[in-house]
């Protein structure tokens, strides 16, 4: 495990974890330290906490709560890496009650990854906004589209649960091409229908929900990242209509995606507002 302190804050810490492990690897127990959330930004695991086990995919986020012993283990590929906030208790109490830190884990929801892929950027320092900013809007965004949702209880088996794994993996490798539920089927060797419940058992979201997302995740990391024209990225990432693009990126960030290039941008200060208006921050 290789971990890279990015900021070390009184309220909030960022850390870098790149992972190498594979599927020969033992596993072994640790316990989180703080109130933290842990965006996967690449690659997959496998996380057992509280009675509850967990498969995360690029654009999950894992939970942790203080004092949690939890294992995570790489079954179906190897490596991960992850950009970690961890949160002081006066952040956790400002904004949420501290059960809903219990969940575990969150599947990759739009809400949340457009603002992982914004941290990624403010990280590898192409940003103006801050790694602490973005903390704290990943943390009060959380608590918004978390708050109600069961958490979700694994029932699929080892070989089930690699399936689905496997083919999070490569749709999102493959997400700026058109695939069906019949592709993506006829990858993992299973039936359109067989596959469609397995795949949102394990991974929490539908097929087509985690293509659409990763789409998203890819181009937020693009318009914040690089100059290309908005119109180029939508159909890089697989969008084939530019309309239908800005509508579902506006729906997730809450921001047209040249507000929210204009808000990571250096110099952008006044476009900031809009996620601070986006995700109710005082």
């Amino acid at each position: 495990m290789i971990r890279r302190t990015l900021l070390q804050g009184n309220r909030i810490s960022v850390t870098e974890f790149r992972c190498t492990a594979g599927p020969g690897d033992k596993p072994f127990a640790e316990e989180f330290p703080a109130h933290s959330l842990s965006y996967v930004r690449k690659g997959s695991f496998g996380c057992s906490c509280r009675g509850r086990f967990h498969e995360l995919v690029a654009g999950s986020i894992l939970v942790g709560y203080p004092g949690d012993e939890y294992v995570c283990s790489h079954d179906h590929a190897v490596g991960d890496e992850c950009l970690s906030f961890f949160l002081a208790p006066e952040v956790v109490d400002a904004i949420s009650d501290v059960r809903i830190w219990q969940v575990g884990s969150a599947p990759p929801l739009p809400e949340l990854m457009v603002l992982g892929e914004l941290a990624q950027t403010a990280a590898d320092g192409n940003s103006d906004v801050g790694l602490d900013e973005v903390g704290h809007l990943m943390a009060a965004r959380f608590v918004d589209v978390v708050s109600g949702r069961k958490a979700r209880k694994a029932t699929a088996s080892l070989r089930d649960r690699r399936r689905a794994v496997e083919s999070a993996l490569w749709i999102d490798a493959n997400s700026h091409r058109a695939i069906g539920l019949d592709d993506a089927a006829g990858q993992a060797g299973i039936s359109p229908f067989h596959f469609l419940r397995l795949f949102s058992d394990v991974v929490g979201v539908t097929p087509h929900q985690y293509l659409v997302r990763s789409r998203l995740r890819h181009a937020a990391r693009r318009l914040a990242d690089d100059d290309s024209p908005v119109t180029d990225i939508a159909y890089d990432v697989g969008f084939g209509d530019l309309s239908n693009f800005v509508r579902t990126f506006h729906r997730a960030a809450g921001a047209s995606p040249m507000r929210f290039r204009q808000a990571a941008r250096q110099g952008s200060r006044g476009d900031r507002k809009i996620f601070q208006e986006r995700f109710s921050l005082n």
